[in-house]
Order: structure tokens, then sequence, then C-alpha cells
């Protein structure tokens, strides 16, 4: 089973730098398949998970530390069975 998970690198430090926005495909396990850096915010919620880096970072090999955003805009909405 693979999900998308959509990755934001920004930087708390200068709030006026541009985020880089990653989108994942993975697998249950957490090995990235894809990598796909996006231009812009996506406008349409259809990621499995939501993580952000606001230290500053410019790609993901990068990164020390991670947060999950548990609400977001993006996150697709959860099916009611």
């Amino acid at each position: 089973m693979t999900r998308k998970v959509l990755t934001i690198l920004s930087n708390r430090f200068t709030p006026t730098k541009t985020p880089i926005y990653l989108e994942l495909e993975c697998k249950s396990d957490g090995t990235i398949l894809k990598e796909k850096k996006l231009r812009n915010l996506p406008r349409q919620a259809a990621y499995d998970e939501v993580w952000e880096n606001n230290d500053g970072k410019s790609s993901l090999d990068s990164c020390t530390r991670m947060k999950k955003h548990y609400r977001h805009k993006l996150l697709k909405p959860k099916s009611v069975s």
C-alpha cells in the first residue's frame, strides 16, 4: 500500500523566504518511492499525511526533525464506515 505525503520545508528565522513543497510517494513502512518538488502550495486536499520542517533546510536529506500536522487543510478527509 502506498500513500502520498506532503512535506513543507520552511524557515522560521526568515519567514519571508518562500517554503519548499515536496510531494512524496511512500510505502507503508516509510520507504520513499518517488520525490517530486512542487512549484507552490497545492489547492486540492489530496494527501494522506502532511509534515513540516521549519529549521530553514533546503533538502529532505538534511532534515533531522519533522513535525506532523494532524488537521491540515490539505489532508484527505477520512472515510467513515
